[in-house]
């Protein structure tokens, strides 16, 4: 009888960790979901970079600043975007990314008109869409 008993136990615990398991997956791969929709839905009158990276990754670390000089001086001409593969996999496997850092270069469209991967210096992501026809100008200066 205590045998049944402690068998009832374990089965019990295991469902319940099961049961939590579940729970918490459904919780990231949500916000996993929901990330992959803001990265798909974008612009659609602006271009758009969207890098791939992790905070632990050494490159990506490096670009970091890089990516935010963009946002504040092309405010306006140009979104830019992070997605950390490793807090949103699904994100990183529903764009292919194989590789960190990896920048995609969307048009005004929202097509994806270019892919890279590695370290790329902010001049060689302004380059990279001049190479693709997209010109893009810095935001107005406050006080100019």
């Amino acid at each position: 009888m205590k045998r049944c008993k402690n068998k009832v136990s374990f089965i019990s615990i295991l469902l319940m960790t099961a049961l939590v398991l579940l729970s918490v997956s459904a919780l990231v791969s949500e916000k996993s979901t929901a990330q992959a929709s803001k990265v798909t839905q974008g612009s659609t009158t602006l271009p758009r970079l969207v890098d791939f990276g992790a905070d632990k990754c050494i490159p990506c670390i490096m670009m970091a600043p890089i990516l935010e000089e963009l946002k504040k001086e092309y405010a306006g001409a140009l979104v830019v975007e992070f997605v950390d593969v490793w807090r949103n996999p699904q994100t990183a496997r529903l764009y292919g990314v194989r590789g960190i850092p990896t920048q995609i270069f969307f048009d005004a469209n929202g097509k994806e008109v270019k892919r890279r991967g590695g370290f790329i210096s902010k001049q060689g992501i302004l380059d990279e869409f001049q190479k693709l026809g997209i010109t893009l100008k810095p935001a107005a200066k406050k006080g100019t």
